[in-house]
């Protein structure tokens, strides 16, 4: 049943081929909005859209497909291209991809340890080259999917790629500080949250049992919505707004942050 608040929306959901994002990409389709849904695979993001449009009803002209491996920094380029020339306008960025760090130590082509690039690096990446396409119009927003974990996590910043004593609970934390950190930055009004512990690929790295990716999403929807007041560069423990890690509000922190992930993404400032 299309939502009035929703209806208008163009919202770009990543990693919305399963879990969290494929729920959410279902709920905001379902109350009205366009949604762009971002795989890693064509195949995978036509199966997905297959999927929601069998079983919700949903019509095929509220979902446009994007593909990118996030483990290459070059598809990130295009896929951002491809959504500016498409939608000069995006209301809403739900950076949901996700992968959880590999048990060895894996470097992407593009030099980065995996889980940094692909939870995070490549987030900011896109994030920074659709900031025309979201601050087009007052009101655009970014919703980043963070993790509890975060406050477990530091940011190694002589070695964050971790080469040295790799571990991947430590590598999978250290993303999602990054990536709570980034929606504290001010240049797009963005905030983080963590959608409970799911019953998603990345259960194993928090717990024996979730609740539904629907529950989970639900929480993302909601800071989707324009009516929604949000604090910008806050950080919401599924609906509740909470304090962060300390280091997340950080201003010098997200200042070396954003230093760090230029460099690493190859954008000059």
């Amino acid at each position: 049943m299309p939502d009035s608040t929703l209806s208008s929306l163009t919202v770009l959901i990543t990693g919305a081929t399963s879990g969290i994002g494929n729920e959410t990409a279902r709920q905001l389709a379902e109350r009205g909005a366009t949604v762009l849904l971002h795989g890693r695979t064509a195949e995978e993001t036509r199966a997905a859209a297959d999927r929601l449009i069998a079983t919700t009803g949903i019509p095929e002209s509220r979902l446009a497909l994007y593909s990118a491996d996030f483990a290459h920094l070059e598809e990130v380029e295009r896929l951002a291209a491809a959504i500016v020339a498409r939608h000069p306008h995006l209301d809403v960025l739900v950076n949901n991809a996700g992968t959880a760090a590999p048990e060895r130590h894996t470097v992407t082509a593009d030099g980065n340890e995996i889980a940094f690039q692909v939870n995070f690096l490549a987030h900011y990446l896109l994030t920074c080259l659709l900031e025309p396409a979201l601050t087009s119009d007052p009101g655009g927003r970014v919703v980043s999917v963070s993790s509890a974990l975060h406050r477990t996590a530091s940011i190694r910043w002589a070695d964050p790629h971790r080469a040295r004593r790799y571990s991947r609970l430590a590598a999978y934390a250290q993303s999602q500080l990054a990536l709570t950190v980034f929606a504290a930055d001010p240049r797009v009004t963005a905030v983080s949250v963590h959608p409970g512990v799911c019953d998603t690929a990345l259960l194993p790295l928090y717990a024996h049992e979730g609740v539904s990716p629907a529950e989970g999403a639900a929480h993302v929807v909601r800071l989707c919505d324009p009516a929604v007041e949000i604090v910008n560069g806050a950080y919401y423990d599924r609906d509740e707004r909470v304090d962060p890690a300390p280091a997340a509000t950080e201003g010098r922190t997200i200042r070396r942050l954003n230093k760090l992930a230029d460099l690493l993404v190859g954008r000059t400032a």
